[in-house]
């Protein structure tokens, strides 16, 4: 994990997946997989006594600002929570920075989500504590690439060459962002489904191509899921859009029913941040495919390994009954 100096000290924050390296992702998610027992309560382990995270919000979540609070807590450690933004002093004026200079004094490690592309990597050059990036406009979604990896992994046994169908909004999503560059580093193909208005954006197609990305652009989703290891679908996401209009005419494009499974491979995975809208019928839910709701579950187990290596708090060679 990248180290950032900051007033003569140490600490790791987690911006963009350019802060881990392929050894760390591998560590990480090692650290995870070791960590299920504690994620779903059969075992006590407080690794983070007395530790405090803080969790800043300025957007709507569930998944992220739950799971993260959640790890903190199965390892023993406290949370502070921003709280509604309009009961904080933001409605009051407060700028970001002094809203992190005021909350890394009453905590360890602080998870940032904010509307702005940009502000977490601006939040962790003003903290004193590590910065984990839960979401920062259209920009990256670290930790959400992290728990993606996991839940690969635990499908397939690996993440690398793999073949994976990143459908939807491509252009605003940035889980999709963080999730192809760290795909591309381990040697996987994809294919980028979407209309043309939401692909992926240029830059990161070069950066993607640059680091010798083997990539296939479409707006058709049914001709690539035979051959996919991973479909992994996205919310079209209206609040991204500065024209309704706009939203009007891509709204639905892509919707999954279980009939469309029918000749995929048997291992084939799928895959949503969540939430959905109507991208995914109801009825994939109960198919041996959909890997969403886990999904959804492994944001705590990873966390929950990232927060220790944040904290730089080693985990014990063994865990519980581990062998």
């Amino acid at each position: 994990m990248c180290l950032s100096p900051l007033g003569g000290k140490t600490m790791n924050s987690l911006i963009t997946m350019n802060d881990l390296t392929n050894e760390d992702i591998h560590r990480i998610l090692t650290d995870a997989e070791k960590l299920l027992p504690v994620a779903k309560g059969h075992l006590h382990l407080p690794l983070l006594q007395g530790k405090i995270l803080g969790n800043l919000f300025f957007e709507p979540s569930t998944r992220t600002r739950m799971s993260f609070e959640t790890a903190m807590k199965r390892l023993g450690g406290e949370v502070v929570n921003l709280g509604a933004v309009a009961s904080s002093s933001v409605v009051k004026g407060e700028t970001l920075h002094d809203t992190i200079r005021m909350v890394d004094g009453y905590s360890d490690v602080i998870a940032l989500r904010h509307p702005l592309q940009g502000a977490a990597q601006y939040a962790s050059d003003c903290a004193n504590v590590p910065i984990a990036n839960a979401g920062d406009g259209a920009g990256h979604h670290p930790t959400q690439t992290m728990l993606d990896l996991f839940t690969i992994k635990q499908a397939h046994g690996r993440i690398d060459n793999l073949n994976v169908v990143l459908v939807g909004d491509l252009r605003f999503g940035r889980t999709v962002h963080s999730l192809s560059y760290a795909l591309v580093r381990f040697g996987c193909k994809l294919t980028l489904v979407s209309p043309e208005s939401l692909g992926l954006p240029d830059e990161i197609i070069s950066e993607l191509e640059a680091q010798g990305g083997e990539l296939e652009i479409t707006e058709q989703l049914k001709p690539q899921l035979e051959n996919a290891d991973v479909v992994y679908m996205t919310r079209i996401q209206k609040e991204r859009f500065p024209d309704e209009d706009e939203y009007v005419r891509v709204a639905g494009v892509y919707k999954l029913v279980a009939d469309d499974l029918s000749s995929v491979k048997k291992d084939m995975i799928v895959m949503h941040p969540l939430p959905r809208v109507d991208e995914i019928s109801p009825d994939v839910d109960s198919t041996r495919h959909a890997a969403y709701f886990e999904q959804a579950f492994n944001g705590v187990v990873t966390r929950m390994a990232l927060l220790c290596d944040m904290l730089n708090i080693p985990l014990p060679e063994k865990i519980g009954g581990e062998q």
